[in-house]
């Protein structure tokens, strides 16, 4: 489910960009909202080099609000539409002077074993990088400021496309991170279904399987866009930088593997689950059943010799009372031990 906290009563599309700023040779140099526009157009009238570029980082923007940043950039209208849709799969989009890339990001709650899933478009044109986020899930601050750390300039300095190699870096590495607990949270699941703890539900095994299944829907189409971000011949021209797009598509592989191995698994704990509680139940009825069948021959004797006929042979005989209670408790021995001997008790 895509969150949003989207304000309908904004009016003004500054208040939806969330950071802005010119990035020459990968430092940073402050530009002011109202001046976008102007940045952009310096930047390409200047002739400046193509890895000198504008990065605009958007929340939640409304149709109008986007529709005053499409015009200031120059944004493709095809990219925008699908930008502002939200709830996409993972894809790679080319246009005539542009790039569209939309991923999904996920946050996981280990506590109840909810997979949150919200979503970051990506729009680069000539000198201009737009990063859009849908929902609270994986804000992109962080991913500007370690950019922007003496180290990781380089990567900046590539131009435009290090903007989707850091989002992309990002998820990746929550992928990661979510992987681990979702596969600490099996073990447990696993080690008591086969440890014989019984203390797992079949809803929570299932519950952990639905979220797995979500993992997957959100993480397996982002390898195919990985993989052409790492062609040679394909968009990205710099080799350093697809040395950068393999790591993270390695990454990204790594994860895929287990995703799929924790959906095979947790079907074979699930089937394994109810079977052990087919066989508690049954095991259940027969214990049952032996119990009902040791109480029904004393009911039986009992149900005879409670009619009080006067003609009943033993009904007057001094006997009768003791011998009926020692038929009883010797009927109800010989068939417990009959139902220990088999295994029902």
């Amino acid at each position: 489910m895509i969150v949003s906290d989207r304000d309908p009563d904004r009016e003004d599309a500054t208040e939806v960009i969330v950071d802005q700023a010119v990035y020459r040779d990968g430092v940073r140099e402050s530009c002011d909202v109202d001046t976008l526009a102007h940045e952009l157009q310096r930047l390409r009238a200047d002739g400046a080099p193509d890895h000198d570029f504008l990065w605009i980082g958007l929340k939640d923007p409304t149709p109008q609000e986007f529709e005053v940043v499409r015009r200031a950039l120059d944004l493709h209208p095809l990219a925008v539409e699908d930008a502002l849709d939200g709830d996409q799969r993972a894809k790679l989009e080319i246009y005539d002077a542009g790039i569209y890339a939309v991923v999904k990001t996920l946050d996981y709650d280990p506590a109840t074993s909810d997979i949150e899933t919200g979503e970051v478009s990506v729009i680069l044109g000539p000198h201009v990088a737009v990063t859009l986020r849908h929902g609270e899930v994986a804000p992109l601050r962080g991913v500007r400021q370690r950019m922007e750390q003496e180290r990781q300039q380089a990567l900046l300095s590539y131009g435009p496309l290090s903007v989707l190699h850091g989002v992309l870096d990002t998820v990746v590495d929550t992928y990661s991170a979510i992987d681990e607990a979702v596969g600490s949270d099996l073990e447990d699941i696993e080690r008591d279904v086969f440890g014989g703890g019984n203390r797992t539900h079949s809803t929570t095994i299932y519950r952990l399987k639905r979220e797995v299944l979500e993992f997957r829907r959100a993480a397996t189409p982002l390898g195919p866009v990985l993989h052409s971000l790492t062609q040679e011949d394909g968009l990205v021209g710099s080799r350093e930088l697809r040395l950068h797009f393999r790591d993270v598509a390695d990454h990204l592989s790594a994860v895929l593997q287990d995703v799929e191995s924790y959906d095979t698994l947790l079907s074979d704990i699930l089937g394994a689950h109810l079977s052990q509680i087919g066989v508690q139940q049954n095991a259940d009825m027969r214990r049952i059943s032996a119990w009902a069948a040791m109480i029904a021959v004393p009911t039986l004797v009992a149900g005879i010799y409670g009619m009080n006929f006067d003609h009943m042979p033993e009904l007057h005989w001094l006997l009768g009372y003791p011998l009926a209670l020692g038929v009883m408790g010797l009927a109800v021995t010989l068939l417990h031990r009959a139902f220990r001997r088999s295994g029902w008790l």
